[in-house]
């Protein structure tokens, strides 16, 4: 198995390609993420690196360029074999928890693993297990209305693991919270990802969280450079 969990090889980006409106966003962006490495992506807003995520993430296709996860290609995949990709071997962290408001926050991490055909018991056990280990056990049986935004967004961390993947990508993922919440959140996340093994590609344009990961890259003008 490859030590190199995330390959960007090349990758191009236009919004209206072809077209006398194209605007670039990515000119060729090379880049690799290896196990257990956590990788920030510093862009201030509007820069692509959402684009980028999201095309890492196989959300969205290159124009041109390859993504390889844990060594294997994803160019030409049919979409039944790239959103299998995705829902085993990613997940994702957004600005937004996007919980299920009806559902408790152990539920928000259940559904998905009985979606991937894990079995109730062992889904719930797990979802514990990570909840635990953010410190919020005691808000399990709590729906995401009655917890703080921190709390929501440690929930929205657990269920990103819930299926055990390789990657994790996240944008701004303490972009919501006040300095104080954030940096107790990104903690929680980061002792996650550490003790877990994780790969993490963090998109931030928080300067004093990207220089507690173990690189830095900016994305400026659709290229990339090492900070």
């Amino acid at each position: 198995m490859s030590d190199i969990v995330l390959r960007l090889s090349g990758i191009e980006k236009s919004y209206d390609p072809g077209t006398p409106k194209a605007v670039p966003v990515l000119r060729g962006v090379d880049l690799e993420v290896v196990r257990g490495e956590v990788v920030a992506l510093v862009a201030p807003s509007g820069a692509g690196k959402s684009t980028l995520l999201h095309i890492a993430g196989l959300l969205d296709t290159p124009d041109a360029g390859e993504v390889e996860i844990g060594g294997k290609s994803m160019t030409g995949l049919t979409e039944r074999l790239r959103t299998e990709s995705r829902r085993m071997d990613i997940g994702f962290v957004y600005q937004f928890h996007h919980l299920l408001p009806e559902f408790t926050a152990a539920e928000n991490i259940v559904l998905p693993q009985l979606a991937n055909g894990v079995a109730r018991a062992e889904a719930q056990t797990h979802a514990n297990e990570l909840l635990e280990s953010v410190g919020i056990a005691a808000r399990a049986g709590h729906r995401p209305a009655a917890m703080s935004g921190g709390e929501q967004q440690r929930v929205a961390f657990c269920r990103a693991l819930a299926n055990r993947p390789r990657l994790l990508l996240a944008d701004e993922p303490t972009g919501n919270l006040d300095p104080a919440t954030s940096d107790q959140v990104f903690d929680a996340l980061m002792a996650l990802v550490r003790g877990r093994g994780l790969s993490a590609l963090i998109a931030t344009h928080n300067m004093a969280l990207a220089a507690r990961m173990d690189r830095q890259f900016r994305l400026d003008d659709g290229q990339i450079r090492a900070l």
